[in-house]
């Protein structure tokens, strides 16, 4: 099997598929940091490395760029890349085969305006370079939060487009199936300009009818494929209309694999007669964190995103601590030599501590307190105090913070015995935040960890923020998998740099990207 990744990121997703079969036929991301890990990881090539030695790379092309040379591309705001068309530096090769299994860094709105202007490209990509096949699968995920089709219509607004533009090449190449990955925020209705409500996922399902594709919609959660994340998301898996007449033969009258299709192909056709005027309504997504859809995920070609066993946070780090480290869980293993075929790393990469002040360790250990409490009330009394809402602590929040040990000034670990001391210690501790708690280490983690500030560790002796390894393994890359660039990020560069820390955060989970692998492989025969 093949595979085009759009959005590719770091490539959390396309090593997952690799691992399931899918050989890649091209990558696109307009990032060159997550361009760099993408690089380094898939094709063992250093691109710092080359940039210091003044080489040129031979695995990463780019569609433009205002340099000549790597290394000043490495950092280059990818908002300012000239079109394809224009005054530039351009890699792509005359020789269009150069690009096979090689990835492209630049705009996926140029990509498909070289498509249009290239159908030796087009042919290229459409036949995998020349595969027996065909193109099996396009996958990625664009931002689609503002997107409709009367959208479309509206030119100054950018947030209405790349999801079209994913469309736009996936009606360019015709692959077999299209697979689309968002945030699960997609499902809920937004406003439009005039107060509309409009649903961007039903929007981006009707765009793939009409262009061909009978779309599957689900909300899974990655923790249910056993990966250490509460991390909802949406899906839409979109199979050429041809090809599902072909898959669909072997489906029995009644079996979940029909069901799961059933609605769709129906939507398919309303789509086909009515177009953009087909109002909401017609079309349902599957939601496997409902019992009630849980069975026909089960037995169906879907069942690998429901079938995992559940992963701790404690799972994914206990054996990463600084203190007192255990041996690696089950987890550990398992994902290591899932993805065994990365090239082996001397030392375990991307685990550099971050330096906290020891009135921050303080702070971390408060929250770490408060995780283990676990009472929103009693955690909203302490920060009133952090905050300087308040200088005073009811007698029943008092009653629980003090069975437990703080980080005193002298580094140990002790109680308080007196409410006064105590909110005399949180007004030394003050914070305007409320978004930063202690991970919790016998559940699963918490979605929005993207930033350092996101979470601190769940030891007490562990009075720290995450490193970007620690990050990693929560979202189920095996320690082989280096991530590359800057390590993080602010101010204004976070509006267009992608540090190691957001590449993680921003990328599909490889062990989900493996579990929808085993999925879509049973609709590529």
């Amino acid at each position: 099997m093949n595979h085009i990744e759009l959005f590719s990121g770091c490539g959390g997703l396309s090593l997952g598929l690799k691992q399931t079969g899918f050989e890649l036929t091209m990558a696109n991301e307009l990032s060159p940091m997550a361009a760099e890990s993408f690089a380094y990881n898939f094709f063992n090539e250093n691109l710092e490395e080359l940039a210091n030695k003044e080489q040129k790379a031979k695995n990463t092309f780019w569609l433009n760029s205002n340099f000549a040379e790597l290394k000043p591309r490495l950092r280059e705001n990818p908002f300012t890349f000239p079109a394809f068309d224009e005054k530039g530096t351009c890699d792509i090769p005359k020789n269009i085969s150069e690009l096979q299994g090689k990835l492209v860094v630049g705009s996926i709105i140029e990509l498909n305006r070289l498509l249009e202007s290239n159908d030796e490209l087009i042919n290229q990509l459409k036949t995998s370079f020349g595969s027996t096949r065909g193109l099996d699968l396009v996958s990625g995920g664009p931002p689609c939060q503002s997107f409709s089709m009367a959208g479309l219509r509206k030119l100054d607004c950018d947030k209405n487009t790349l999801p079209w533009e994913f469309a736009k090449f996936v009606k360019h190449t015709q692959p077999k199936i299209a697979m689309l990955e968002n945030v699960s925020g997609i499902l809920r209705a937004f406003k439009d300009d005039e107060g509309n409500s409009f649903h961007a996922w039903y929007e981006v399902a009707k765009v793939f009818a009409s262009i061909g594709y009978v779309p599957v919609c689900l909300h899974i959660n990655a923790k249910l494929a056993g990966i250490a994340q509460n991390r909802p998301r949406f899906i839409m898996i979109a199979v050429r209309f041809d090809h599902y007449n072909l898959i669909s033969q072997d489906f029995d009258a009644n079996s979940a694999d029909s069901q799961v299709f059933a609605p769709s192909l129906a939507f398919y056709h309303l789509v086909q007669e009515q177009g953009d005027e087909l109002p909401f309504g017609h079309l349902d997504y599957l939601d496997a964190t409902k019992p009630s859809n849980h069975k026909l995920f089960e037995d169906s070609f879907l069942n690998h995103l429901v079938n995992g066993k559940q992963v701790t946070v404690r799972d994914a780090l206990d054996d990463l601590k600084m203190n007192n480290p255990a041996e690696p869980s089950e987890f550990i293993k398992t994902l290591n030599t899932t993805f065994d075929y990365l090239p082996l790393r001397s030392s375990l990469t991307n685990h550099d501590l971050r330096n906290n002040s020891a009135l921050v360790q303080r702070r971390f250990r408060l929250y770490q307190v408060l995780q283990t409490i676990n009472e929103r009330k009693i955690t909203q009394a302490v920060f009133d105090i952090l905050k300087g809402n308040t200088d005073d602590l009811a007698e029943d929040v008092w009653a629980a913070c003090k069975a437990y040990s703080y980080l005193q000034l002298d580094g140990k670990l002790l109680g308080f015995t007196s409410k006064n001391t105590f909110v005399d210690y949180l007004k030394a501790h003050p914070t305007k935040k409320q978004t930063q708690k202690a991970l919790n280490a016998d559940a699963p983690a918490p979605a929005a960890l993207s930033i350092p500030d996101d979470a601190c560790h769940y030891d007490e002796h562990e009075l720290r923020v995450l490193t970007v390894r620690e990050m990693a393994r929560i979202q189920s890359f095996p320690d082989n998998f280096v991530f590359r660039s800057k390590i993080t990020t602010g101010g204004q560069m976070r509006k267009f740099e992608v540090p190691q820390y957001t590449q993680v955060g921003n990328a599909v989970p490889p062990f989900l990207g493996f579990k929808l692998g085993l999925c879509l492989k049973k609709l590529l025969p």
